[in-house]
C-alpha cells in the first residue's frame, strides 16, 4: 500500500482519517524542519568558541580536560536519547518535545556567567539532555508522518535542517567573538534560539504517535524477527547486536559521532595552534556542517533511489580519507579542503543511517529503535572526546586525528561486509 492511502479508523473528536506521506503532512513537516534548525543552532552555538574559552578564559592546556565538555554532553545525550524513545511512546511525540526545550532554558545563562569550568560542564550536561529530547523526537515525529516511501528524504530534511542549524550558528558565533569577545555575545543568539523554538514547539507543533499507530497496521516487515510485540530488552538487543542491518547502523553511527567529537574539540585547538585567526576558525568550523547539512538534501533523497548501504560505506570511507588529510594539513587551503570532503562523507552517511533504522524497525517499537541506535550513536562524542583527548596529550592532536581516520575507515568496511539492504523501494 502506498504510504499516501494509509489510514486508520477515527478517533473521538478526530475530524480526518490520518494520513501518511510529505505532501499530505507538508506544513507540518516543515514546521518540524524549522523547529530542528533551531535545535541544532542551540548546539552551534558551542562550536566555535568553547574550545577557545578552554584555552583562553579557563586556561585548560591539556586536551583531555579541554573536551570533558563533550564528554559531558555525549554521555547526557546519549542516554537521554534512549530514554526519548521509551517516553515519545508512552506519553506522545509533542509533550517530550516540549520539555526538551523548557530543559535548555538555563543553558546561556550557564555558559555566559559560569566561572569555573565545571559550570561549563554543567551547561553541557543540560544542553546533551535537552538535544537528547528534542532532536529525537523531530526524528521520530517526521517518520511518523511521511511513512515508509520518502523516509530517506524525510531523514535527509531533518538532518540538513539541523546541521544547517548547526553551522550557521557556529559562523556566526565566530563573527560575535571576534567582535565583542567570547561572552557574553555568542550566548544570546543560543537564547534566542531557544525561546523561539519552545514558543513554536507549545504554540504550533501537533501530536504524531497517532500517525506511527496508522502505519503499524499495514506494516511488511523487511527482515524476519522485526514483528511486533517486542519488549523493551528485545528491541535493545536486535537493535544493538542481533540483526545485522541494525547493529551495522548502530556502530556505524557511533563512529560518525565519534570523529564528530574530535573535529568538534581538536579542530578549533589545531587550527589555532597553526596561526589562523578567529574568523577563518569559525569558517572551517562552519564549513564542514554546511557542507554536512546541505549534502544532506541530496543524499536522503538519493537513499530512496540507490539504497542504504551505498551511501552509508561510502560516507564512512571518505570521512577517513579527509580525516587522514586533516592529520597531514598545516593550512587554511589544505584543511578548507579536508572540511568539505568530511562534510559531504557525513552527509551520505547521517540520514542514511536513520532511514535504515526506521526501514527494519516495526513502527510499533520504532521510537525505541531509533533512541537505542541514537544512544549507540551519541555515546561516540563522550568516546571520540576521551579517546582522542588521551591520544592528543600523549602524541599530539595529528596523531589523535590519524588513529580516528583508521577507526573510520574500519567501520565503512564493516557496514560494506555485514549490513544487508533494508529500503523500501518501489518496485517498478
Amino acid at each position: 500500500m502506498r504510504s499516501g492511502n494509509t489510514s486508520s479508523p477515527r478517533r473521538p473528536g478526530q475530524r480526518d482519517l490520518i494520513t501518511l506521506g510529505l505532501r499530505q503532512n507538508l506544513a507540518q513537516f516543515m514546521l518540524l524542519v524549522t523547529v530542528n534548525a533551531l535545535v541544532g543552532g542551540t548546539l552551534g552555538q558551542e562550536r566555535t568558541v568553547l574550545p577557545l574559552l578552554a584555552e583562553k578564559v579557563f586556561h585548560l592546556d591539556l586536551y583531555t580536560s579541554a573536551l570533558t565538555y563533550i564528554l559531558a554532553f555525549g554521555v547526557a545525550k546519549a542516554a537521554t536519547n534512549y530514554f526519548a524513545g521509551t517516553l515519545s511512546d508512552r506519553y506522545g511525540r509533542k509533550p517530550v518535545l516540549v520539555a526538551g526545550w523548557l530543559i535548555a532554558l538555563p543553558i546561556p545563562l550557564l555558559l555566559i556567567f559560569g566561572d569555573s569550568w565545571g559550570w561549563i560542564i554543567a551547561a553541557n550536561v543540560v544542553l546533551g539532555i535537552s538535544q537528547g529530547l528534542t532532536w529525537s523526537t523531530t526524528v521520530m515525529m517526521k517518520m511518523d508522518l511521511v511513512g515508509p516511501e520518502r523516509r530517506g528524504l524525510a531523514m535527509g530534511l531533518n538532518e540538513a535542517a539541523g546541521y544547517l542549524g548547526v553551522a550557521g550558528a557556529a559562523l556566526a558565533t565566530g563573527y560575535i567573538a571576534s567582535t565583542y569577545g567570547l561572552r557574553p555575545g555568542p550566548f544570546l543568539l543560543g537564547a534566542a534560539f531557544i525561546a523561539v523554538g519552545l514558543g513554536l514547539s507549545v504554540l504550533t507543533v501537533r501530536e504524531t504517535h497517532h500517525h506511527a499507530k496508522a502505519e503499524a497496521a499495514n506494516h511488511v516487515p523487511v527482515h524476519a524477527g522485526t514483528q511486533a510485540g517486542l519488549s523493551n530488552r528485545d528491541v535493545f538487543i536486535l537493535t544493538s547486536f542481533r540483526d545485522k542491518s541494525l547493529s551495522s547502523v548502530s556502530q556505524a553511527g557511533m563512529v560518525n559521532n565519534l570523529n564528530d567529537g574530535l573535529a568538534w574539540g581538536l579542530f578549533p585547538v589545531l587550527f589555532a595552534a597553526a596561526g589562523l585567526s578567529i574568523e577563518r576558525i569559525g569558517i572551517l568550523a562552519a564549513v564542514y556542517p554546511a557542507v554536512w547539512g546541505a549534502g544532506q538534501l541530496v543524499t536522503g533523497a538519493l537513499s530512496d533511489r540507490i539504497g542504504r548501504k551505498p551511501l552509508i560505506a561510502g560516507g564512512m570511507l571518505i570521512q577517513a580519507l579527509a580525516l587522514g588529510i586533516v592529520a597531514v594539513g598545516n593550512d587554511f587551503g589544505t584543511w578548507l579542503a579536508a572540511v568539505v570532503l568530511l562534510g559531504a562523507g557525513t552527509a551520505m552517511v547521517y540520514p542514511t543511517l536513520l532511514a535504515a533504522i526506521g526501514d527494519v524497525a516495526h513502527p510499533e517499537w520504532r521510537a525505541r529503535s531509533v533512541g537505542i541506535y541514537r544512544l549507540w550513536r551519541d555515546g561516540g562524542f563522550a568516546l571520540g572526546a576521551l579517546l582522542s583527548g588521551l591520544i592528543a596529550d600523549a602524541y599530539g592532536i595529528p596523531a589523535a586525528v590519524a588513529v580516528v581516520a583508521a577507526l573510520t575507515a574500519l567501520s565503512g568496511v564493516i557496514v560494506a561486509m555485514r549490513m544487508r539492504s533494508t529500503d523500501h523501494r518501489p518496485v517498478a
